[in-house]
């Protein structure tokens, strides 16, 4: 069953002409880091949900692991950009109403989604309801405190304005319920879950101006325009902005990725 789903705070769109774009930027950046946590959890025949699933790169290499005998349940609340097939299975689902049938789950994933949901901390702890004995959680956000610091810029003021916008950015997704330290709470939260052989990881690197990861900020810069906008912030400025997200001198540390993984007590551990 699919359910109805509620109006979602996301600041972002899966339906925006600028979403392709910008799944594509953080599917080059996290998918190979997502890959290397997953794989020693991921086993044929296992039962997945990947939520909030987006352009479906991850589903779909769940699917490639787990194997004709294993099923992935991939859901989002906007799913256009995903397909079913074999035993890739896609639902338009809002997490918020819990977990979709088809669990109990060996592996969930859910990555750039709880942090933008005010409701978090139920969320995760319905997340865990849903996982069978020995079954994993991986819980994957961007620690949005960590400061996104200007490695090289043409100008001081090139790098004043980087981090003029990127200050608007974070503002808005926080106007929208987001919680931008919630990366650093998931380790505790799944400890204090009762979830075992809970780790974690963090990575950052840089991102020079042209490179897929800055093409990021150009994105998000064109999907968030009205409303950084009415932060007072210029079209001049907004283009001045893409244009060092296209710079080679410009440089700037990317956001750090945290990566946080538990299993559930009961069989299973990990290979």
């Amino acid at each position: 069953m699919t359910a109805t789903p509620v109006k979602s705070s996301y600041a972002f769109d899966n339906r925006s002409p600028e979403a392709e774009a910008q799944m594509r930027a953080l599917e080059s950046f996290l998918d190979p880091i997502t890959a290397e946590r997953l794989a020693p959890v991921l086993t044929p025949g296992a039962t997945c949900w990947e939520l909030g699933a987006g352009g479906g790169s991850i589903a779909r290499h769940m699917a490639r692991v787990v194997g004709p005998t294993g099923l992935v349940i991939a859901t989002d609340i906007e799913p256009s950009r995903l397909s079913s097939e074999d035993n890739l299975v896609v639902r338009q689902h809002d997490v918020r109403t819990g977990a979709p049938e088809g669990g109990p789950f060996d592996v969930i994933h859910a990555r750039l989604v709880l942090l933008h949901l005010p409701e978090r901390r139920r969320v995760l702890a319905e997340l865990i309801g849903a996982l069978a004995p020995g079954g994993w959680l991986v819980v994957e956000e961007f620690d949005c405190t960590a400061g996104l610091r200007v490695l090289a810029a043409p100008t001081d003021d090139a790098a004043k304005l980087f981090q003029q916008v990127m200050e608007a950015t974070l503002d808005i997704l926080q106007d929208r319920g987001a919680d931008l330290a919630w990366a650093q709470d998931v380790h505790t939260e799944m400890v204090l879950a009762g979830l075992t052989d809970v780790d974690t990881i963090t990575h950052s690197q840089s991102w020079p101006g042209g490179s897929t990861g800055a093409s990021l900020h150009e994105t998000n810069s064109r999907q968030l325009e009205p409303k950084l906008l009415a932060t007072g912030l210029s079209p001049t400025q907004l283009q001045g902005f893409r244009e060092l997200a296209n710079d080679p001198t410009f440089a700037s540390l990317s956001y750090q990725f945290v990566s946080t993984r538990g299993r559930r007590p009961g069989p299973g551990s990990v290979n």
